[in-house]
């Protein structure tokens, strides 16, 4: 959950050509074509086809329903379709805000922008604002956040040691390979005593920026997803919140984490993120309350192992926070 977000270059390749978006078990949807526009709603042109919606609808109120042509159709782009509170939250999205919510899962982080830019998805619920920015910036794109979600924190885990402080002299650290993720690892691990940053370390850290000399371990970047696979092979990883729970690694036995209280974990506020075009759209913004129904987020704390923090910034802070972190790469993309 996004803490989650991402593999390395998510910047560029058309998601109708390269997706790896996979079907989940609550009926989410590989990615499909290109919509014609963002109602997903046709018109009836034959009589008889006409007659039997009418006479749908006419026993719809009878029976004190909607018919479900009255719903406003949302695909949502996610990397944890197959998580139970997607079933609640598309029961709520219906029930209580006439939408009819369809999740539309990517195994891949760096598919899902990609997807919102060119019109195959409404919206995507999947990355926190530090990715969104690097996203935005490297692909000259204006996607925007609309709400705010939740905030987890990225954990160490290790199969091999079980405290900080038996992690040897030179060893090897897993960490997510991309841009946002990497920063967030690294300054994790400086926190954890286990390396430091050349000049403390900021949100836009790399592995250049580590000084060798006066660190314990080394790290190596490899894909967001691989993370925890990668832990048999090296003395710790950092995982991402859902990865982790993927693998059923027990947040209770992470040996260190960042604090998603901290000012510093604004970035990292997950969001709701739709066209800039469509920033505005009443439907988008009820899925945001939609998300934040009580009985969605019982489902949210309870698949993060309460390790979620949840969190409902309003629509013009999340944009702040995010126009702030795009400057702050664009100053240093031109230095």
């Amino acid at each position: 959950m996004t803490d989650k977000h991402t593999p390395a270059d998510e910047t560029s390749t058309p998601a109708s050509s390269t997706h790896d978006a996979t079907s989940a078990e609550n009926g989410a949807t590989a990615l499909p074509p290109k919509p014609k526009n963002n109602t997903g709603k046709y018109v009836a042109i034959g009589a008889g086809v006409l007659v039997v919606a009418l006479a749908a609808g006419i026993g719809a109120k009878v029976l004190g329903g909607s018919s479900d042509d009255k719903l406003t159709h949302l695909k949502v782009g996610t990397t944890e379709a197959s998580d139970p509170y997607w079933n609640q939250l598309v029961k709520v999205g219906k029930d209580k805000y006439g939408l009819d919510i369809e999740p539309v899962n990517f195994s891949d982080y760096t598919q899902a922008n990609p997807a919102l830019s060119e019109g195959q998805v409404d919206l995507n619920q999947f990355q926190h604002l530090q990715f969104l920015a690097d996203y935005n910036t490297k692909a000259k794109q204006n996607l925007t956040p609309i709400g705010a979600t939740y905030i987890v924190p990225l954990a160490l885990y290790s199969k091999k040691h079980t405290s900080i402080g038996q992690f040897p002299q030179g060893g090897k650290i897993a960490i997510p390979n991309d841009p946002t993720n990497q920063a967030r690892a690294l300054l994790l691990l400086q926190s954890a005593g286990l390396l430091k940053l050349k000049g403390g370390g900021t949100s836009l850290s790399t592995p250049a920026d580590i000084d060798a000399g006066a660190s314990k371990v080394t790290v190596t970047a490899v894909n967001a997803e691989q993370t925890a696979a990668a832990l048999p092979s090296v003395d710790g990883a950092i995982v991402n919140n859902n990865f982790a729970a993927d693998a059923k690694l027990d947040p209770s036995k992470a040996l260190f984490k960042d604090d998603p209280h901290a000012a510093s974990s604004k970035p990292y506020i997950n969001v709701v993120v739709a066209r800039a075009a469509d920033k505005d759209n009443a439907d988008y913004a009820k899925f945001v309350k939609a998300y934040h129904d009580p009985s969605v987020e019982k489902l949210i704390e309870e698949r993060t192992k309460g390790t979620s923090v949840l969190v409902n910034n309003s629509a013009s802070e999340v944009q702040g926070i995010l126009a702030k972190l795009e400057a702050q790469i664009k100053a240093k993309g031109s230095k």
